[in-house]
């Protein structure tokens, strides 16, 4: 049996994906968090891009590190048993791996949803979101997860990016998903399943508000926010 240990950091939507991929799959692992404002010399010895998540892989007394969460995924599906999170199809696999590279698209969105300091800002990140999560209404199915009854690694994709409005929602901007009932139904099928819950700590509000605060967040100057 391999040792697998997941270099992570608390809010990274990244390190979620993998996590939820190991949950998943049932694979004990062990989880270290690091801080990305001070990173200790030994992560900065064994990560290329500086980055998490990071995946250690023990086995035999020898040692391998894994970088970027969408080869983790991959790796995790080519070699640990359990319910199949890939499709077998190699044509619906591909098109699967390609809502993947979507919802890092929609991350970067976000990124700048969240950071933004003035309202244009904001209305821009807004408006691309909308559209986005738009786009995957029209490709949902009426299933509760994104190819339908069986939970994929689409879904350990998105459920982080859902996650952050469960904050922002509280703090006056809750209209981003209106009028998308096939998105919300998903959002909230994943936002109850255990692997999802379970990718993050109990903290994850207090550290996200506290990331909205150190990035002086116009979100912290809606009204429902004051």
């Amino acid at each position: 049996m391999s040792k697998l240990t997941l270099v992570s950091h608390h809010l990274c939507p990244y390190v979620q994906r993998a996590a939820i991929a190991l949950l998943e799959k049932g694979v004990p692992f062990e989880r270290i968090n690091i801080d990305l404002a001070d990173k200790p010399d030994w992560f900065l010895k064994i990560s290329p891009l500086g980055k998490v998540p990071l995946l250690r892989i023990e086995e035999d007394g020898s040692q391998a590190v894994l970088f970027e969460s969408s080869v983790i995924c991959e790796y995790l599906e080519e070699t640990q048993p359990g319910v199949a999170l890939h499709p077998k199809d190699p044509l619906t696999r591909a098109r699967h791996r390609g809502w993947m590279e979507f919802g890092s698209s929609v991350l970067s969105d976000l990124w700048g949803y969240e950071t933004a300091q003035v309202a244009d800002q904001l209305d821009a990140k807004r408006t691309a979101l909308i559209s986005k999560f738009a786009t995957l209404e029209n490709v949902l199915t009426d299933g509760p997860y994104f190819a339908g009854n069986d939970f994929s690694l689409v879904d350990a994709v998105f459920a982080p990016v859902f996650r952050y409005f469960d904050l922002f929602e509280t703090l006056g901007d809750g209209d981003i998903f209106e009028g998308l009932e096939r998105v919300k139904r998903w959002r909230k099928t994943l936002s109850e399943r255990a692997s999802v819950k379970a990718a993050v700590g109990e903290d994850y509000p207090q550290r996200l508000m506290e990331f909205l605060e150190k990035h002086n967040s116009i979100l912290l100057r809606l009204p429902a926010a004051a």
